[in-house]
């Protein structure tokens, strides 16, 4: 009979714990992208395109996750949504990870005056609630996507550097960094070259997790008109919409919510399998 062991101090669903969660988050976001890459082409309807005659229809085989109040049919924009939140979910995380692991590293390997500084902006921007900083910077810059990465990547890029820092730190002592040292190469060499390529598979894992934040963030901010704006299809812009007919078309809300979920699960699995890989827990 086979023992079942589980990994001290880390609570979570057996099968998490198991290789298919790398495979199966990537089927998961295939899937997605595919959608979002071909929602032009198999989308039923036009996204925006109203029908007064078919206004709050429940799912039906004509509208398979029904209208709204506008007569839009919720199937086609769950699908063009994808592209949207897809594309809040790539530039709200990479741009916060190339300025986070550059300043980082920078940080941790020269240490001393420069190390302290970059720290205490860190911690400042650390004392601020995350997204109540993130909600202020766009009321400054006002409504929009360009305005929510601009606040992702003054925000967000602080995880990456602590990450990245603490690598530095570590690896900065080994005995091939200081190998390279006596041979003479430049900083700039053994930052970019030898120290900087091990020290990202921690930011990594944790870009993965990072895009389920960014999502739920860009859904937030979209569901309280700072971000997204109608008529354009996205799922935080679609729950917001159909929060005040939530009792009498559930329909709304709900396969928008639901396709929020199911990103954000493939995202979480991709982490959880990545982290498994590469020994690294997201």
């Amino acid at each position: 009979m086979r023992s079942i062991t589980a990994k001290p101090g880390i609570f979570r669903p057996r099968w998490l714990a198991q290789p298919q969660a790398l495979q199966l988050g990537m089927a998961l976001l295939c899937l997605w992208l595919l959608v979002a890459l071909l929602s032009p082409w198999i989308a039923p309807y036009d996204p925006i395109a109203q029908d007064a005659a078919a206004t709050l229809l429940p799912p039906n085989l004509s509208h398979p996750f029904g209208t709204d109040n506008f007569g839009r049919d919720i199937l086609s924009r769950v699908m063009w949504g994808a592209r949207v939140d897809l594309q809040i979910c790539l530039i709200g995380v990479i741009f916060p990870f190339i300025f986070g692991t550059l300043i980082g590293a920078f940080s941790g390997y020269l240490g001393g005056v420069v190390d302290t500084f970059i720290m205490r902006i860190i911690d400042v921007v650390l004392a601020f609630p995350f997204l109540v900083l993130m909600l202020s910077i766009i009321a400054i810059l006002g409504p929009g996507l360009s305005s929510f990465y601009i606040a992702m990547a003054l925000v967000g890029w602080v995880s990456y550097a602590r990450l990245v820092r603490s690598q530095v730190l570590t690896l900065k002592h080994r005995d091939f960094i200081l190998a390279a040292r006596s041979l003479g190469y430049s900083h700039a060499r053994i930052l970019l070259v030898h120290l900087l390529p091990n020290a990202l598979t921690s930011s990594l894992v944790f870009s993965m997790s990072d895009c389920v934040l960014v999502l739920l963030s860009g859904a937030a901010v979209s569901y309280l008109g700072l971000g997204v704006q109608p008529p354009v299809a996205e799922w935080g812009v679609m729950v917001a919409e159909g929060q005040s007919f939530i009792t009498t078309a559930w329909w709304i809300t709900t396969f928008p919510g639901l396709a929020i979920v199911a990103l954000a699960m493939s995202f979480s699995l991709l982490a959880d399998g990545l982290g498994d890989k590469l020994g690294e827990r997201p």
